[in-house]
């Protein structure tokens, strides 16, 4: 039977993430992400899948990103019984993610829900509950990174690091159908940046037959880090002085862990007054950043010497996790300067709702974007300088500064995808890019086939191509 690899979130689009191969009768998921953006069209994707759940074998889930994992409690739901393979901090995140996302979902859907009574409109239910966290998480199956395992009978393989968050990585499936001389296919899942703060820089991606790209910074340079660290002091800094607050939109894993690493960074230098009070109003940081600690293991030697030299990595003057919400509502009423980072990272879900309700008419505020945002979201509309903006059903006028610093992004820009991708040229038979809107994927393209790759397609959803 001839092996294919199929289509279905992430293509020609960013979240969503989900692709399958087919081998030998087996069918085996590749991530399996919640897709983010027009709350009705992300309401019925959502509740859809390329196949009956069931016939999936098995699923290997490059990291936990929710636009990458964050669909796996509908899977089980709707009949998946198979094992979901992932790197050891990857299983932990996960639980902590799925846990996190059941409880947006039913809040979300609470709070829709009595405007949507008073409307006399029927209520709507959440994608999935925490009972369906409860069945997922036994389907987790720690493999660690180098180690090569079976997925299903005829087909294993091995994950690599892919330094785009804690646990991330790259996979490579091996692929003996008894057919003919086994294939490879390497799906690089999102890759990171050398030299970002806190995580190991991504490893060569292994040779192979096929290779599956992420190209979300395509067609983009994206400042050094340390570029970043000094903007944001200043961005900090000014708000400050003006007696604002800034509120950060950020992604519960990585990116937070992140941006606190830095702030540490700039108050042990001196480069930001050690009085501003920096808040994460997040259950889901607090919860994840307890998993960082439990993985020093994946820290890079910077970030491993810093915690040596000044402590814990994620706890400096004046910082304060938050879990509770009558604390993260007893925010609104603090008037002092401070920075708030809350999810979600693109602001369609989460408290960072109302963080941006209570403060984006304030001029003194800034709004200040550390990720990338995708189509059609709140985030993203902010970033094109809209004017007004709807919050929970409301239009607010956009009066606090927005600012956006890429270079926070734990995804490589063009210039390090090609770089990643360049010791495969001519050795590939082809190459589909993945993750990234069409104009970035068009541009990652361009410069791959300058490159010497012969064959690189821009897969639409749907689209099946054979593997031989």
């Amino acid at each position: 039977m001839e092996s294919r690899l199929r289509f279905h979130g992430a293509a020609r689009e960013v979240t969503g993430s989900m692709h399958l191969v087919e081998a030998d009768g087996h069918i085996i998921a590749i991530d399996c992400g919640l897709f983010q953006g027009r709350r009705a069209e992300a309401n019925l994707r959502n509740r859809s899948f390329p196949c009956d759940p069931s016939a999936i074998s098995a699923v290997l889930l490059t990291h936990s990103h929710i636009d990458h994992c964050g669909k796996l409690p509908r899977l089980v739901r709707d009949g998946f019984a198979g094992p979901v393979f992932a790197t050891p901090p990857t299983v932990d995140l996960a639980g902590v993610m799925l846990r996190d996302s059941a409880h947006i979902q039913e809040e979300d859907a609470g709070y829709w829900n009595k405007k949507r009574v008073r409307r006399g409109d029927a209520p709507i239910e959440p994608l999935y509950g925490l009972a369906d966290v409860e069945a997922t998480i036994p389907h987790l199956v720690p493999r660690a990174l180098g180690e090569p395992f079976e997925v299903v009978p005829g087909v294993n393989a091995v994950f690599h690091e892919a330094g785009h968050m804690l646990g991330s990585a790259g996979v490579c499936a091996r692929i003996d159908d008894g057919d003919g001389a086994p294939l490879t296919v390497t799906f690089t899942g999102d890759l990171g940046r050398p030299g970002m703060e806190i995580l190991r820089d991504p490893e060569p991606l292994p040779a192979c037959h096929y290779l599956v790209m992420e190209s979300t910074y395509g067609g983009r340079r994206t400042p050094a880090a340390e570029d970043m660290r000094e903007q944001f002091a200043e961005i900090v800094n000014r708000t400050v002085e003006h007696g604002g607050k800034v509120i950060v939109p950020s992604f519960s894993v990585g990116r937070t862990q992140v941006i606190v690493y830095n702030f540490h960074r700039l108050v042990h230098e001196g480069r930001i007054p050690r009085h501003i009070p920096l808040i994460v109003d997040s259950p889901l940081a607090v919860e994840a950043t307890e998993v960082f600690r439990r993985h020093p293991e994946v820290f890079d030697l910077e970030a491993a010497m810093f915690s040596r030299m000044n402590g814990d990595l994620f706890s400096c003057p004046h910082c304060e996790y938050i879990r509770n919400v009558e604390q993260s509502k007893a925010l609104h009423d603090r008037r002092e300067p401070m920075i708030i980072i809350s999810a979600s990272g693109m602001c369609e879900v989460g408290r960072i709702l109302h963080h941006l309700k209570n403060n984006i008419e304030n001029p003194r505020n800034t709004v200040l974007i550390v990720g990338y945002q995708a189509a059609h979201t709140l985030g993203r509309r902010l970033v094109e300088k809209a004017r007004r903006v709807k919050i929970f059903g409301e239009m607010y006028a956009v009066k606090a500064r927005v600012k956006v610093l890429n270079g926070f992004s734990a995804h490589a820009n063009r210039d390090e995808l090609l770089a990643a991708a360049e010791p495969l040229a001519g050795r590939v038979r082809r190459v589909f890019l993945v993750h990234g809107e069409p104009d970035q994927s068009e541009a990652l393209a361009t410069g791959l086939r300058e490159r010497g790759f012969a064959d690189v397609q821009i897969p639409e959803a749907g689209q099946t191509f054979p593997l031989r």
